[in-house]
């Protein structure tokens, strides 16, 4: 019914909801990165608009956001939404989750993006985490961005919103290269942070001591002899 690629992911979504039914994924980017929000999306597909073979063909090659390129993210992000009856995102600041810490932070967007779907479908399924009681109804899904196309696409929206953010972050803070690694830990960011020091966009709460030091476990960089404080 799909493209080749993307056959196995709008399968489980029609075996859970029905070819005629609506179902949202929810699922968000940034959790272990050093720096910048968290981004958590919500989309909605109606599967009885599918039939036209429209979005069918647009959205082949639909997958977890982790296993496409940058250029093929770019690619399906105005086509998820041209083809979705609905999107929300949710963006929590880096001091946000040091202030919440980051679970918590996490449970709570995924529940605000539910909230923000009007109407909400009655199956919304959310990649691996149950939601705490009193949330909306939905349906846990442990690796549901490699299962599910409507999670799938929510990985992509939150993916590219957040890359997008953290590229205009790199024009403030040039010296951290946001726009090469959008936050993570590569070799390059761990380096920045241990001669520049953290800039206002950085997680005080995660625990980043170990990149300040050398093989031996001495201190290095500018990090040396420096106590870490939380923001005031």
């Amino acid at each position: 019914m799909f493209g080749q690629n993307s056959t196995p992911l709008f399968e489980y979504d029609l075996k859970v909801c029905g070819e005629g039914g609506a179902v949202a994924g929810v699922d968000e980017a940034g959790r272990g990165s050093f720096a910048g929000p968290l981004v958590t999306a919500a989309v909605v597909f109606d599967y009885a608009r599918f039939h036209s073979g429209m979005c069918r063909s647009l959205l082949s090659g639909l997958h977890d956001s982790k296993k496409l390129t940058a250029p093929a993210r770019s690619r399906l992000y105005p086509l998820i939404i041209r083809c979705s009856n609905q999107v929300s995102i949710a963006i929590s600041s880096n001091v946000s989750i040091d202030d919440n810490g980051m679970h918590r932070t996490n449970l709570s967007d995924l529940e605000r993006c539910i909230r923000l779907l009007s109407p909400c479908p009655e199956l919304v399924l959310v990649d691996g985490y149950g939601l705490p009681d009193g949330s909306p109804r939905h349906r846990a899904v442990k690796g549901g961005d490699s299962l599910s196309a409507c999670i799938a696409a929510a990985s992509v929206i939150a993916k590219v919103t957040r890359d997008r953010l953290m590229s205009r972050m790199h024009l403030l803070y040039p010296v951290y290269g946001f726009a090469n690694h959008f936050g993570y830990g590569t070799k390059a960011h761990r380096d920045a942070i241990a001669y520049h020091g953290f800039s206002p966009l950085h997680r005080r709460s995660f625990r980043t001591d170990s990149i300040f030091r050398e093989p031996d476990g001495a201190p290095r960089g500018k990090q040396a002899g420096k106590k870490r404080s939380r923001r005031p």
